[in-house]
């Protein structure tokens, strides 16, 4: 047997990629939804009210032990969701989780003479978050999101786990027809790591525009 056919590897292409768009949507959707709550949740675990606090130590350590095809499949067979939004929510609950401990991170990285200085100002606490922490808490967690990002792309192949018609999906479906296949793994390894060299340097001048 071989153990790369290049003619297979070629004609499979376009129907492998064919499930790129679906893969870099779920990618976005799962990329926007896990800053929202892991800053949500960052925001509860300095919260000065303990229970909240406990709340959000409880969430970050649960999330940060699961694994993400564990809460897939709670989220698909227990929640009964269908299996876009069950892909998103699993994927955000887990990426959240690691999320709020790099940005509480990077606020213990933040001098107190910020916070004095917008209290100075006459800004509320809301108000110093908003516009002077936070934004400097993301400059500061730039690399670390950039990690989360190609987690992420790669966890969106989990899907295929529950017949969402991503790119390794389609790529499983090709290997199914034509039974070679360690060369529809080989192909699809190289796509996965193409992205993931785009997204690189796109994190890597979103951190450059940022240091500005």
């Amino acid at each position: 047997m071989n153990l790369f056919n290049p003619t297979l590897a070629l004609h499979s292409l376009p129907t492998i990629l064919s499930g790129l768009p679906l893969s870099l949507t779920l990618l976005v959707a799962c990329f926007i939804t896990s800053n929202v709550v892991g800053i949500l949740i960052m925001l509860l675990r300095i919260n000065p009210h303990r229970a909240l606090s406990l709340l959000a130590r409880f969430y970050i350590s649960f999330f940060r032990g699961v694994p993400t095809l564990v809460v897939l499949f709670l989220t698909y067979f227990g929640a009964n969701l269908d299996a876009i939004s069950a892909t998103i929510l699993s994927i955000t609950l887990v990426s959240s989780a690691f999320i709020a401990e790099y940005y509480r991170s990077a606020l213990l990285g933040i001098n107190q003479t910020q916070y004095d200085a917008a209290r100075a100002l006459g800004f509320s606490s809301l108000q110093t978050m908003q516009y002077v922490i936070l934004p400097q808490a993301f400059r500061i967690v730039l690399p670390s999101l950039g990690n989360v990002l190609l987690d992420m792309f790669k966890g969106t192949s989990l899907a295929a786990m529950i017949t969402v018609s991503e790119m390794f999906m389609k790529a499983k479906i090709v290997a199914g027809a034509s039974q070679d296949y360690m060369t529809i793994y080989i192909v699809i390894a190289v796509i996965y790591w193409l992205v993931c060299c785009v997204l690189s340097l796109l994190e890597q001048w979103t951190e450059h525009r940022f240091q500005y």
